[in-house]
């Protein structure tokens, strides 16, 4: 992040600073049976432990889920690995472009004629937090009626997997394997960028009473066209016909588009209700002025910074309790001391004995 209005280059990473608000940091060593001891009396003040290491690398110092449980039988104690703690992978790293490939991701994404494509964003590790948070609360919801705590064992290839929704269900169904469609959806069209006579924009048409709606915009942008004789066709006039022929359909809905520019269609689409948007970049997103009336833009104060950064805010909205940010990103080990004292009840003298040992 810049550390201000001059640009000068702070230590502070933009990465960093986007995912860990809300969070205190204490840094502990544990690979040391004092680091471990540490940890063991935290644990007992706490209902949840998450980690994401390499499975089997915290069983080597007795910090495993079967060595907890034994000690803190509520504990929910949630793994987020590449391949989960059991199957043949479940040794392997894991990372993001590495499960996209190997979940499928990757041969269902890019241009048809192109090279597979990744999801411009690390797609597989922001929905292994996310289902990692699901499973915990669940996991939390028996530990309150049972008093039984549990491993809850996130796998990125699992999620990956499960991701595949529509895509993995055409395949099972067909025993066909789909192939990549670029920006075209695999059960409906048109479903995808269109060209337009100054740039691109994405149409939306759902169902068949849509695409009637659509072809009398069309009409409106060229009477000359003849897109009304399109309903006419039965290669057009059905969805389930429209994708089986969906070169041609593709190729005509082209041509029809390119009559007009961008604003032409996303304002005479607005009004028809047909699904429709520029294709905006970062700038334009953050500028928008839904993403800002709904406050997705967030500036807060942080440690090595001369001006509060700009962060992306949540984007849960709460009517009773409405999300707070009561700590910016930390610095790393930042509230070691305050959490062993507050948390684990140790003395200002423990402290300074395990900073001695090296466990904190």
């Amino acid at each position: 992040l810049p550390k201000n209005d001059r640009g000068d280059p702070s230590e502070v990473s933009a990465y960093f600073a986007g995912i860990n608000r809300n969070k205190e940091s204490v840094t502990m060593n544990y690979t040391k049976p004092e680091g471990q001891a540490v940890i063991r009396r935290l644990l007992s003040k706490c209902d949840v432990l998450v980690e994401n290491f390499k499975t089997g690398t915290l069983d080597k110092y007795g910090l495993g889920y079967k060595d907890l449980n034994k000690e803190f039988p509520k504990l929910v104690y949630c793994s987020i690995t590449g391949f989960g703690h059991t199957g043949p992978y479940s040794k392997r790293p894991g990372y993001d472009v590495l499960v996209q490939s190997m979940g499928g991701i990757m041969s269902v994404t890019g241009a048809p004629d192109g090279e597979p494509m990744k999801v411009g964003i690390s797609i597989c590790d922001l929905v292994a937090g996310m289902h990692g948070v699901m499973g915990v609360l669940a996991a939390l919801r028996h530990a309150s009626l049972t008093g039984e705590g549990q491993h809850v064992d996130i796998s990125m290839l699992d999620l990956t997997v499960a991701l595949l929704a529509n895509q993995g269900m055409n395949y099972l169904a067909t025993q066909k394997v789909p192939e990549r469609l670029g920006n075209q959806h695999p059960n409906i069209v048109p479903y995808q960028v269109m060209p337009a006579s100054d740039g691109h924009f994405i149409l939306s048409v759902g169902n068949d009473p849509t695409f009637v709606r659509f072809i009398a915009v069309a009409q409106e942008a060229d009477p000359s066209a003849g897109a009304e004789k399109l309903l006419e066709d039965p290669r057009f006039n059905t969805a389930v016909a429209r994708v089986q022929n969906r070169e041609l359909v593709t190729q005509r809905c082209n041509e029809l588009t390119r009559s007009r520019p961008v604003a032409w269609w996303l304002e005479h689409l607005e009004k028809n209700s047909i699904g429709c948007s520029k294709i905006k970049n970062l700038e334009e997103v953050f500028s928008d002025p839904h993403v800002l009336e709904r406050q997705m833009l967030l500036e807060i104060q942080m440690a090595g910074l001369e001006k509060p950064a700009k962060v992306i805010a949540s984007p849960f909205k709460f009517d009773r309790t409405p999300v707070s940010y009561r700590l910016p990103p930390p610095q790393l080990g930042e509230h070691t001391d305050d959490v062993l004292r507050k948390v684990a009840g140790y003395t200002e003298a423990e402290i300074a004995e395990l900073r001695k040992a090296g466990a904190v």
